[in-house]
């Protein structure tokens, strides 16, 4: 393990992501503020609760879950195009590094800057919601595995486009439509009819579900099926990542 050059890799992203705090960080703690002063202090408090949590509570897992989507993938996917863009992906390809440390670089400070931006919002979120942490292990579990797997998918993404544009086709038309629809901000139960077997059928569902039951005890699916999506989409991840590296897709002039 070079570790020199993982901590490399490592540190130069994180310098990155310092040196534009405003976008990197201020710009998604200040977007889902106002979605807690909006949906939870403003709207929230004249809502029923939902599963015995107020309408206010029951929110902030979706509305963190759907920041740390987006920025995991934003992060990840613009660290590894950068490289590729200015050409200096072959130095990196040339230098004595497995694959596997590239990945360990990138990705750890993706999902590092994540996690920091999670514990912002967290702490933002107390100014305007209460909210409890009934399970802080399952908590911090569901937290940390899903920013390493979408860092990890939007790593893919970076490597897989070839423009700017293509870095926001997925998180813009995928990412984001399946967050809003896995029960971010309502429960699948409350769906009508089949739609609520059809919700099923999005991953995110499971993510955001086991995230909630984290916070409050209360889940559309059980938490260990979520536990179990989650793992699965990260070793998909992964299988990806290896091939693309194995391969050479896209890495080669």
């Amino acid at each position: 393990m070079n570790l020199y050059g993982v901590k490399a890799i490592y540190k130069f992203e994180m310098a990155r992501a310092f040196r534009t705090l405003m976008q990197s960080i201020a710009s998604p703690v200040l977007s889902t503020a106002l979605y807690f002063i909006v949906f939870g202090a403003a709207i929230g408090s004249r809502m029923g609760e939902i599963d015995g949590v107020s309408y206010g509570a029951f929110i902030v897992p979706g509305l963190l879950m759907m920041a740390l989507l987006g920025q995991s993938v934003s992060n990840a996917s613009f660290g590894i195009y950068m490289p590729k863009w200015s050409g200096t992906i072959y130095e990196i390809m040339s230098a004595p590094v497995s694959y596997f440390e590239v990945i360990l670089g990138y990705v750890g400070a993706a999902a590092t800057k994540t996690l920091i931006l999670s514990v912002l919002i967290l702490i933002t979120a107390r100014f305007f919601v209460a909210y409890d942490i009934q399970h802080p292990f399952w908590m911090v579990l569901f937290l940390v595995l899903t920013a390493i797997t979408f860092s990890m998918f939007g790593f893919i993404i970076g490597l897989w486009a070839d423009g700017f544009e293509k870095l926001q086709i997925i998180p813009l038309m995928v990412i984001t439509p399946l967050t809003f629809l896995g029960g971010a901000f309502y429960s699948i139960h409350m769906l009508p009819g089949i739609w609520s077997k059809v919700a099923l059928f999005n991953p995110v569902v499971y993510l955001i579900s086991g995230f909630r039951w984290s916070f409050y005890g209360v889940a559309d699916v059980n938490h260990y099926v979520s536990l179990f999506t989650i793992l699965f989409i990260l070793l998909l991840c992964a299988l990806v990542v290896s091939w693309m590296f194995r391969t050479g897709y896209k890495l080669r002039p």
